[in-house]
């Protein structure tokens, strides 16, 4: 499995408060993206807190072969982890009260892959002409499609978009980790992302610029594109190609 991946500050923040990390196992591929919030300070910290965690469990307890259940086991341990060091470390300093962060993780062992998150960092996966959206938003918008208040399309634009319902960290010691499982044929790719880059690119658009063969281009292809639009929040990407 081949990757690319890249982070960028975009056009108006003056930090970067998204994390992100990439690693190879035997017979596969992680990696993990992660968006910080809480002021400048505590996104920073909480989505590095994130990233070092669960990297560390995937580093230390994956094997090839195992089973998709084992794997989602695995993940969820280390999320449920990293939530319970944000928030404790929350705890111990005012300033950094309700500090917290998305997560979205990619596993990939042979031909199978384990999609883990929270929050509305994303996953897509993409095969031939087309892309798919894999993880669902844990957002106040998405939670009004659901509910039939709203459309997709008056989603995308709502005052509301920027608002989540689940995160690491914040103000709960609990969090709740949703999963999917994807099979991938040769030359499929999954798309890892924070909301700087989506808010920005319609599917589209991202479908278009990962065609082609130039894969170490891909991530840096699509900050590009978020940053001519207004690059209003960091901008992270991690695509992994089978």
């Amino acid at each position: 499995m081949k990757i690319s991946a890249g982070t960028d500050v975009g056009m108006v923040r003056d930090s970067n408060q998204d994390s992100y990390a990439i690693g190879e196992l035997p017979g596969g591929a992680w990696a993990v993206v992660c968006d910080g919030m809480g002021g400048h300070a505590g996104g920073n910290i909480a989505s590095k807190i994130a990233v070092e965690k669960i990297s560390g469990c995937i580093k230390n307890n994956f094997r090839k072969g195992m089973s998709s259940s084992s794997v989602k086991n695995v993940l969820e341990s280390a999320i449920i982890s990293a939530n319970g060091d944000i928030f404790d470390r929350a705890q111990k300093d005012a300033e950094l009260y309700g500090m917290g962060t998305t997560v979205v993780v990619a596993v990939c062992l042979d031909s199978d892959a384990v999609i883990a998150h929270v929050g509305d960092s994303r996953c897509y996966y993409v095969t031939g002409n087309a892309i798919t959206q894999v993880t669902k938003d844990h957002s106040l918008v998405q939670e009004m499609v659901d509910a039939g208040l709203i459309t997709a399309e008056e989603a995308e634009h709502h005052p509301h978009k920027n608002i989540i319902t689940r995160a690491l960290g914040g103000t709960y010691d609990d969090v709740e980790v949703d999963f999917e499982d994807i099979s991938l044929s040769a030359g499929d790719m999954l798309l890892l992302c924070t909301d700087g880059l989506t808010n920005h690119v319609p599917d589209d658009v991202l479908l278009e610029n990962l065609q082609g063969e130039d894969l170490h281009n891909f991530a840096d292809r699509l900050i590009r594109l978020a940053n001519a639009e207004g690059g209003k929040d960091n901008i992270t990407a991690v695509i992994m190609k089978s």
